[in-house]
This record gives structure tokens, C-alpha cells and sequence, in this order.
């Protein structure tokens, strides 16, 4: 049954079918699947192959990264208020655009990504200085600091990822909380989170779920 049900769950993410995708859930659940089943065993597998796709340049398209996570998101967020018993979070991440920079589609990806992965996501939005990155992860406990960019002089401005590290160097915070980057200045240039002081970085939003989440587990006791 759940063979079929995953099976059914990952084609319909692949066709861009949000509708289905979710027909599939219901239907599963109905079927007497249970919440935990539709997360653990549909959901997050599903997300793991698209992984594996794009690491290993299948051909799996921006549309299919942003619908398995926007659907992995929806279902989860539906799912667990249903749990016999609320799940832990793997962590919690701050996540928004450095400042100067206004495109916000690949981190509406990544967010949805990471909460179908169970993680806490603080979404703050466009255009954050380096400052309120870092008040804002002190203040929630966050284990990760996440800065998207798609811009190259936005990557390389003093408020966002290097901003961010200065900062954590000056409270004393960098063994608590990870520096994320992403976006398109980092694909053209793979080693350019190291020029901005970042922990790692991620070359799409499905792969930056697992990025985000090794990090997580860095500093997670």
C-alpha cells in the first residue's frame, strides 16, 4: 500500500501536479495511512530521490525543485497537527535575501523544503541586514543562518554573508549558529562562500535542505 501510495505521491510531484499530489495524500489517509506514514514514509522519501535527481544531473527541472517542496510543505503542515504526538523539529533556521537583493524564488524553495524536512524556518523576507539576521537567530535559538543572493555584489556586500560573520565573530557566537549561502553568484563560482565566510552553500533549493540540516546537526548536541 505504501509502495503505491509513494509511488503515485512522487510521479505527481514530477508532473508539477499540485492537485494530484495531494489527491494521492487524502486518499492515502482515508485508506487508514496515518499521518506519521504520509510524512516519514511518502513525503520526506520523496524528497530524498528528488535530492539524488539533481545531484546527479537527472534533468529534474527549477518547477519540479519548487513544487515538491511547496506540496512536501503543504502536506506536512497538514499532517502533523494530526500526529498521535507532536514530532521534535530538527533545528530552526533564519532564513531572508542580503540586503539589496529583492528576488525571493529560491528562497521560497528552500523554505519549503526545509519545513517538509521538519525544520523550523523563520522567514524573514527581502532586502535584511546582517544585524537583524543575527537578532533575530539569537533570539529564536537558531542553529542556522541562511542568506540568499542572486546578485554578485550583493553576495560579496558587507551586510550580508560577511556581515553576518562579523558579527557572530564579535558576539562570540560562531561555534553556536552556521552561516548558509545560496543563489546564483555561488553556481557560477563554486568556491565563492568561502570568500564571503560562509559555512556552505548549496547549488539549488532541494540540495540546500540537506546542506542546512548537516549544519543543523553541527551544533546540535
Amino acid at each position: 500500500m505504501l509502495q503505491r501510495v509513494m509511488r503515485l505521491y512522487a510521479d505527481a510531484v514530477l508532473d508539477t501536479d499540485r492537485d494530484r499530489a495531494l489527491q494521492v495524500v487524502t486518499d492515502a489517509v482515508e485508506a487508514h495511512v496515518s499521518p506519521e506514514e504520509v510524512v516519514f514514509e511518502i513525503v520526506l522519501p520523496s524528497l530524498e530521490s528528488m535530492m539524488t535527481a539533481v545531484s546527479e544531473g537527472q534533468g529534474v527541472s527549477l518547477a519540479q525543485h519548487y513544487m515538491a517542496a511547496q506540496i512536501g510543505a503543504e502536506v506536512v503542515e497538514e499532517m502533523i497537527p494530526r500526529f498521535a504526538a507532536r514530532p521534535a523539529t530538527v533545528g530552526r533556521v533564519i532564513i531572508g535575501t542580503a540586503p539589496g537583493d529583492f528576488h525571493g524564488l529560491g528562497k521560497r524553495i528552500v523554505t519549503g523544503c526545509l519545513k517538509a524536512m521538519m525544520v523550523d524556518v523563520v522567514d524573514l523576507g527581502l532586502n535584511i541586514p546582517a544585524e537583524r539576521f543575527v537578532d533575530e537567530a539569537v533570539a529564536r535559538h537558531a542553529q542556522v543562518i541562511a542568506v540568499s543572493t542572486m546578485m554578485l555584489h550583493t553576495a560579496l556586500g558587507e551586510g550580508g554573508s560577511l556581515g553576518v560573520r562579523r558579527l557572530l565573530r564579535e558576539r562570540g557566537l560562531e561555534g553556536r549558529i552556521r552561516i548558509a549561502v545560496g543563489g546564483a553568484p555561488y553556481r557560477f563560482d563554486p568556491n565563492l562562500y568561502k570568500a564571503v565566510e560562509a559555512d556552505a552553500w548549496a547549488e539549488n533549493g532541494i540540495l540546500a535542505g540537506k546542506v542546512i540540516t548537516d549544519l543543523i546537526h553541527e551544533v546540535t548536541p
